[in-house]
């Protein structure tokens, strides 16, 4: 804050949760979150503003869902917190130490000044120190009057003593983590064009342009600057410093234009990855179940490189585009007028379709590659199996079979587009000097208009090559693009997102008396995996009280993990009525459906990611883990027989596991299982196939810690 202007009222500032919904709207709307047509939030429910801050995520997470935009929980370190206000708006932020639930909303974050919404809707500029004494001084009360005194013995200079006092609290405080702060943004799946605005990416793709435009036209003033003394015979000293300045002007117009660029790229990049990642994780198990780990490989990688082709080949093409419309404009002006224009247009037609050519060929290069990643990832994986199995004298035939066609066609894709480079070049000089070879066979002396025209012949050569190599870069973009389209749809707005006002609060108290209302019921469901295929369940009812233990038995291939992933919400039925505490999937949304409902499926869905083991036990709640999750995670371990397992890692719950860390039997990845899936604190709980790896021993451990942990159970087995 500025010197001598006095700090804002507290209470003016502070929310109380009962608005808690007009604050989340004022702020989304003023930050250009939302749109004016979207709907307001519910309103609280009594009791919130003496709610933890559990509570308090479910509330505002479903507020959020009601006005398509996301809130996200972030906590930081004590010696973070300043930096953590300077970078969180848009954000609410729960001040501590006051009797019930109060906040401030952040609008606007910056490094001197912060913005911050009044409750009369007004808003003040308030230094980050002034947020920041808010979230701390409970945590710095106990300590300050001690501190002084140890300063004070010590003989510190009052000049340093605020330096030394902050030190000191950085040390004793350093574990300490400062949470209650919820940042705004628009959902992963919110339209691409939204999210590219909302960022602010647009003006950088002006401000290239424009930049370019400029570069363009002091090249152009500096060809005439050179033109002119070549022209007259003799070259004055004037001309020549302003030649000499024009170069130098250039160079700051480059350097800023590669800037901009890279913050473009960075920018677009990101939001494209975040993109990709948000719907890798929403993919459905049917669209991914008859792909191979090669194709998994062949989809990553092809996304990776996508967003770098996409920019690269759209600069590239974009701006030859520009180049060509300039090199017409000159051409227009030297020796053979606006019909010298025709021939450069029909040349760009020509490349094109040149280009065209070159994507076909390309596609079935592409398409060999894939099928060769995909092979050789897949005997990768299985190279046990093989070295057991299979015939050494017959390991490679299909690989070098698959080899040959890839170099060839390697070779065919290569020689086309050095081909395609060389002509389109020097074939437009040889058409674009024919277009004014006669006019300058019949006026020989337009001396001026000749040098205008081999200059744009010139300018036309560099941007049709530039547009050759953006057209064969959007042409890998596009193969690329086949790869990285079903991860980029999956993740579309709106995709199982509750569509009523159903509070998650209201909704996990509902039933009261279990008489009245199953947890969950099936009534006539009807699935199929095919449209045309024999349906797997065919009226098929169940019904699911609270505190339920219910075993399911059959034979294999009778539907029972089908009926499972139905039940957590994996699948969707084909017809029937499905409903978790009288609402359907798409009542309660399909991520508060899988918060309430967990399924360990069958060992081979199941995977040990190559992490820590902790973050494989906890990887369905928060994340960091606090202590207390860590304690949990190791009773239940206990419980289950996992002791000895954690006594005999070395690192203990930091022990990286998984195919290339720390490898575990079959019995143990199993357990590992169950716990992952007590630890989530589920409404009901489905155990697939869990206990068949476990010997006598094992197997009575994990039932008793399931029976005594579990609220309601669902077990899946062989009879």
């Amino acid at each position: 804050m500025k010197k001598g202007k006095k700090q804002p009222e507290l209470a003016s500032l502070l929310w109380p949760a009962s608005r808690l919904d007009e604050a989340i709207e004022i702020l989304a709307r003023k930050s250009g979150l939302l749109s004016s047509d979207q709907t307001e939030p519910p309103r609280p429910p009594d009791g919130l503003d003496q709610a933890d801050d559990e509570s308090l995520e479910r509330w505002m997470d479903f507020a959020a869902g009601q006005l398509d935009i996301e809130i996200e929980p972030v906590e930081t370190p004590y010696p973070q917190v300043e930096q953590m206000v300077c970078q969180a708006g848009p954000a609410l932020i729960r001040v501590p130490g006051t009797d019930t639930a109060q906040f401030i909303v952040l609008l606007k974050r910056g490094r001197t000044q912060i913005s911050l919404i009044a409750q009369n809707l007004s808003v003040l500029r308030v230094a980050p120190e002034f947020v920041r004494n808010m979230l701390t001084s409970e945590l710095e009360a106990p300590l300050t009057e001690n501190i002084e005194q140890l300063l004070k013995r010590a003989g510190v200079s009052e000049e340093r003593r605020k330096h030394a006092h902050d030190s000191v609290l950085r040390e004793q405080l350093s574990s300490a983590r400062i949470g209650g702060c919820w940042l705004l943004r628009l959902p992963p799946g919110t339209g691409f064009m939204k999210q590219l605005g909302y960022a602010g990416l647009p003006k950088y793709l002006i401000i290239i342009v424009a930049l370019h435009f400029v570069g363009q036209g002091l090249m152009l003033f500096n060809w005439w600057v050179i033109g002119r003394g070549a022209l007259q015979g003799h070259f004055e000293w004037v001309w020549l410093f302003a030649w000499a300045l024009i170069l130098f002007t250039e160079i700051p117009f480059h350097i800023l234009g590669a800037w901009v660029e890279t913050l473009l790229s960075v920018g677009v990049g990101s939001l494209f990855k975040k993109r990709l990642l948000y719907g890798t994780m929403r993919l459905e198990p049917e669209e991914i179940r008859h792909q191979g780990s090669g194709q998994f490989l062949s989809r990553i990688m092809e996304s990776e490189a996508l967003d770098a082709m996409v920019l690269a080949s759209g600069f590239a093409a974009v701006l030859a585009v520009i180049d060509i419309f300039i090199a017409a404009a000159v051409l227009s002006k030297g020796l053979g007028g606006w019909l010298h224009t025709i021939p450069l247009f029909a040349w760009m037609t020509v490349t094109f379709i040149i280009c065209w050519q070159y994507y076909r060929y390309n596609r079935q290069w592409i398409e060999t590659y894939r099928e060769m990643t995909n092979d050789l990832v897949e005997r990768m994986v299985g190279h046990r199996t093989r070295l057991a199995q299979e015939d050494r004298a017959h390991w490679h035939e299909e690989e070098d079979q698959i080899l040959n066609r890839y170099l060839k066609l390697s070779e065919k894709t290569d020689n086309l587009g050095m081909q395609l480079n060389a002509f389109v070049n020097r074939g437009w000089m040889i058409v674009g000097l024919a277009g004014f070879a006669y006019t300058f066979v019949t006026a020989p002396d337009s001396q001026m208009e000749l040098a205008i025209s081999m200059g744009g012949i010139m300018l036309a050569s560099g941007a049709l090559t530039s547009f050759a190599g953006g057209i064969m870069s959007i042409v890998g973009a596009k193969m690329a693009w086949e790869q990285a389209a079903p991860l980029f749809q999956a993740g579309t707005a709106g995709k199982d997102r509750p569509f009523l006002s159903v509070d998650p609060l209201s909704v996990s108290d509902k039933n009261t008396d279990d008489n009245i209302q199953p947890l969950m019921q099936l009534r006539d469901i009807v699935f199929r995996f095919r449209i045309h295929g024999k349906p797997v369940l065919r009226d098929c009812s169940l019904k699911i009280r609270k505190g339920d233990r219910m075993l399911l038995e059959g034979p294999s291939g009778g539907g029972k993990s089908t009926l499972a992933s139905l039940v957590a919400g994996l699948r969707v039925p084909e017809s029937g009525i499905l409903l978790l505490d009288g609402f359907d999937r798409q009542t309660i949304g399909l991520d508060a459906w899988r918060r309430r409902v967990v399924a360990a499926p069958q060992f081979h869905e199941n995977h040990i990611l190559t992490e820590t083991f902790s973050f494989n036990l906890l990887m369905g709640r928060r994340w960091p883990p606090l202590q207390e999750d860590i304690e949990e995670a190791e009773d239940i371990c206990r419980e289950l027989g996992l002791g000895g397992l954690l006594e005999r890692m070395p690192a203990g719950f930091q022990q990286m596991v998984g195919e290339s860390g720390w490898q575990l039997s079959h019995g143990e990845r199993s357990r590992v299982f169950i716990a992952r899936a007590l630890l989530q604190y589920a409404d009901i709980i489905i155990l697939d196939e869990s206990f068949a790896a476990l010997d006598p021993e094992n197997l009575r451990l994990a039932l008793q810690c399931v029976l005594r942990r579990a609220s309601t159970l669902l077990v899946i087995a062989h009879p």
